[in-house]
């Protein structure tokens, strides 16, 4: 925009609407500025002004004309149409964008040169340091999760935070930002702080040294009482109802309100906190608290729902709280839950009552562990047959609110996948050598201070093999679709894989699941400096994500020779006509197994509280009411439905590949 000085006339009617300057030659307007709109105001330092031409519709029908009401500005550039009034003490150092509101503010200051919350280190999962994440606009969760974990990697480390340092120093300035069509409503104090286009803040008590990295497309929202000291809140995210946040990373849209404190801690995509307290937590992805009793202390969790009273300790003995633990993507705690970190929980697994023996089952997911008489007892696999479990998988694609086109973090939603079924197979291997070790008929068996019962070993190896018939029969399913076949030489080269890329081990960098040998390869470009830029990095994330079904196969045909005996370079139509019998009787035994789960919520006991002065008829009518009967239930029509589906693409695939010779 071009600025011109203000004339003599313009002057002198801005001193007879009682403004004032320290040097009214320091004040620049914008061609068509009229000072029309401008009363009680006091001008410092350097200050320029756009047009104020249009009119703001509040809430209620209330008019208001654009234009500076009782302010002071220091240093301040004001964009066109904006309306600034009633501001309590000033503003100073800030360029403010297009059609803002602003009114009954506090105070608003940059206060020397800020880096607006770049740059700031969150002592993540150890509360006494050593796992610093230091946090930026461009932080994702598996850049976080490298930070966190890869502590043996010193180098790696160290270039890291100097990629952060290179970011939030190109960030730094003595000047902060209000954007355009910003709404900013009886708020305190708000110091070093910068905020983009299309953010609502009203009634929030304190704001100081972060980023509030609203658009038009995901706005921002912080609401009444809400205080956040050292923070970078990220695009589409809602944070209100007295909210307390210190040194914190809260990614895109997640919601925290209800007055829920948190400090030294990372919420990444779609988390939701209310009522209860987080202390050095990193909250991956899809991470869920809402009650006022649960506190999540020093964990790593993904993909999670803690239950009312949930609660851990990282007081182990005497040092302080330095120990920590992990709920792999997908576990859940029920009511009343703790336990006493150091701990790990395998992937979508059930935790119930309270847990003091510091068990490991990263390797027997979708497992309960339940607590009797302070001992922990494993039941493994037996989560692949809820209903649960099926329905979380189900809403989380459908429970992504991010409606920002740059997305931070890359998100696999699959259930089974290259690192579930190795630890399916990890775990069948270590449920069997269990039972070779101690016995077939041992009553109980140990496991890394678990108790396991012979009936759920025995049931945990039969879970883990339809699970992993499951997932290889899909990838063979996929492979094959839409192709007709004339030889067995045909069938061969398409099963073989398009890249070398995905054999060995996978892991989940928190809601990203890639083969290691990926993650290994980017660390390195990483400390030989060959990439040495956060969106770089952010790019190699995508990369993989995007990557994702093309690795999965070359790690799927690697594995049907280990679990079915067939060299897949000489399979013939008879051998994967094989492999979809098996996939189509563990497809439709594991939904059998949710729909028999799912009518336990349409049991006589689960009435209980219906038909509160009626007979068995009524209260029968008045569940039905108001939880509908169970074969017309939209969860229990959709299994039926997959069975269906699901029992006719592999009788299709068998078909066209059957007079294959």
């Amino acid at each position: 925009m071009r600025y011109r000085k203000l004339t003599e006339e313009e002057v002198l009617r801005l001193e007879r609407q009682a403004c004032t300057a320290e040097e009214w030659n320091r004040v620049s307007v914008a061609e068509a500025f009229s000072p029309e709109y401008v009363h009680h105001v006091r001008f410092s330092g350097t200050v320029r002004l756009g047009v104020f031409l249009k009119e703001f519709t509040l809430p209620g029908g209330i008019r208001k004309h654009s234009g500076l009401r009782h302010v002071t500005l220091h240093n301040v550039t004001v964009g066109n149409d904006c309306c600034i009034e009633n501001i309590l003490n000033y503003i100073a150092n800030y360029e403010i964008g297009d059609e803002t509101f602003i009114e009954n503010v506090g105070l608003m200051l940059v206060d020397g040169e800020s880096r607006f919350g770049n740059g700031v280190e969150v002592s993540v999962l150890n509360e006494t340091g050593g796992r610093e994440v230091a946090i930026s606009d461009r932080l994702s969760a598996h850049l976080a999760y490298i930070m966190a974990l890869y502590r043996h990697r010193p180098k790696l480390i160290e270039r890291l935070k100097a990629i952060t340092d290179v970011y939030s120093n190109e960030q730094a300035s003595t000047t902060g930002s209000v954007g355009s069509h910003v709404t900013i409503l009886n708020a305190g104090s708000i110091k070093n702080v910068r905020i983009g286009d299309h953010c609502r803040i009203c009634g929030t008590s304190r704001l100081h040294n972060g980023s509030i990295n609203s658009n038009r497309v995901a706005p921002v929202y912080i609401g009444h009482g809400v205080i956040c000291d050292d923070f970078i809140i990220s695009s589409g995210s809602h944070v209100d109802e007295g909210a307390m946040l210190s040194r914190c990373f809260v990614g895109q849209s997640c919601k925290l309100g209800h007055n829920y404190s948190a400090s030294e801690s990372l919420f990444f995509s779609n988390c939701q906190g209310e009522n209860g307290e987080a202390c050095s937590i990193f909250a991956g992805p899809f991470t869920v608290t809402h009650h006022k009793s649960t506190l999540l202390i020093a964990g790593m969790f993904s993909f999670m729902n803690a239950g009312s009273g949930s609660n851990q300790s990282n007081h182990m003995y005497k040092l302080g709280p330095i120990h920590q633990g992990t709920l792999e993507r997908g576990a859940k705690t029920t009511s009343d839950s703790y336990i006493l970190w150091p701990a790990r929980v395998g992937a979508f697994s059930l935790v119930m009552g309270r847990h003091v023996t510091h068990s490991d089952t990263s390797n027997l997911p979708f497992s309960y562990l339940i607590e009797q008489n302070n001992t922990t007892y494993l039941v493994p696999g037996v989560n692949l047959r809820s209903v649960g479990t099926i329905r979380d998988a189900q809403k989380w694609p459908k429970r992504d609110g991010r409606k920002d086109p740059d997305k931070l973090d890359c998100i696999n939603y699959n259930l089974l996948s290259p690192y579930t079924i190795h630890k399916m197979f990890k775990g069948r291997e270590t449920l069997m050598a269990l039972r070779n070790a101690s016995g077939e008929l041992s009553d109980i068996y140990s496991y890394h201070s678990a108790k396991i019962r012979n009936s759920a070993l025995v049931k945990g190896i039969r879970f883990y093999e339809t699970g992993i018939h499951k997932f290889l029969g899909n990838s063979v399913i996929k492979r094959l679709e839409e192709t007709r076949f004339r030889s067995n030489e045909e069938i061969r080269a398409r099963l073989k894989p398009d890249t070398p890329i995905g054999s060995g081990e996978w892991v989940d960098i928190s809601g990203l699941i890639a083969p290691k040998s990926e993650i290994d390869r980017l660390i390195a470009r990483i400390e030989s400096g060959e990439v040495d830029r956060l969106e770089a990095i952010n790019r190699e994330f995508e990369q993989m994500h995007r990557n994702y079904y093309t690795y999965e196969w070359t790690w799927a045909y690697e594995k049907l020779e280990e679990f079915y005996g067939i060299d897949p370079e000489k399979a013939t139509a008879q051998d994967i006509i094989r492999i979809v019998e098996r996939w189509k009787e563990a497809v439709i035994g594991l939904d059998r197994m949710v729909y028999e789960d799912a009518k336990k919520e349409f049991s006589l006991a689960s009435m209980t509280g219906f038909g509160a002065d009626g007979s068995r008829i009524e209260k029968e009518r008045d569940f039905e009411q108001v939880r509908g009967d169970f074969e017309s239930n939209p969860f229990v029509t959709a299994v039926l439905k997959h069975i269906e589906v699901k029992e006719a693409l592999g009788n299709e695939l068998i078909e066209r590949i059957a007079g294959v010779k």
